[in-house]
């Protein structure tokens, strides 16, 4: 039995994932989120072989999440601290990303921060069930697609744009700014102050060699970083 945890921040989308699966005897949903705060509280005392998580989530950024549970060995305990690096916690499970976001957009940037597969909202139900049963077995699923984007990465970088450099979080800042939100509106979103929004995105503007918030906005429209 996979036992999997659905992290996505529509509810009427969780229950159709959950009809879904529901159909597969070997794949049982045993919790949900709606927000990363959520699911560290039922990844703590929720045992699971796949989580399945959304990238844009509320109050954080799906893969920035990912790659804490990654670095950190597995979720703190509900009202505990942070776990740091190499801290005994409980077992991560396998995840499996699924986003409304293309794959050529994020695939490689979330296997490369540890999830098992990348699937995206508008692919077949197959193609996840799939996935899951991949991830759970300890193996990567990867589509023909994802695999040529690796390939070309490991070979000589021809697959990476210009913003694959950044980090989850000025990626989180450049697509809000790509929305047309001003930093205080992206300081509250992010729980962060708006001084540290704005040296995210002085950071992305030296980064990608650009020199306004128009021509971040432009680029963000131009890459398909704009939900």
């Amino acid at each position: 039995m996979i036992r999997v945890v659905i992290c996505d921040d529509h509810p009427i989308f969780r229950e159709g994932l959950k009809k879904t699966l529901s159909v597969h005897p070997d794949i049982r949903v045993v919790g949900e989120a709606g927000t990363a705060a959520e699911l560290l509280e039922r990844l703590a005392d929720t045992p699971c072989d796949v989580l399945v998580l959304d990238i844009s989530l509320p109050d954080r950024n799906g893969l920035e999440v990912l790659g804490e549970l990654r670095a950190s060995g597995g979720p703190p305990k509900p009202g505990g601290p942070p776990l740091k690096a190499g801290a005994a916690a409980a077992p991560v499970p396998a995840v499996v990303v699924l986003s409304m976001h293309s794959e050529q957009q994020y695939a490689v940037r979330a296997i490369r921060a540890g999830a098992s597969a990348y699937i995206e909202k508008a692919s077949v139900p197959l193609e996840l069930v799939n996935a899951l049963r991949k991830a759970a077995s300890g193996g990567l699923y990867v589509s023909p697609g994802q695999a040529e984007q690796l390939a070309l990465e490991v070979r000589d970088g021809a697959a990476m744009p210009a913003h694959g450099d950044l980090s989850e979080r000025e990626l989180q800042v450049l697509r809000l700014l790509g929305e047309g939100q001003a930093i205080k509106q992206i300081a509250h979103r992010m729980s962060l102050s708006p001084s540290t929004i704005a040296t995210y995105r002085a950071r992305v503007l030296l980064k990608l060699k650009l020199k306004t918030t128009a021509e971040l906005i432009h680029y963000a429209l131009d890459q398909g970083l704009v939900e």
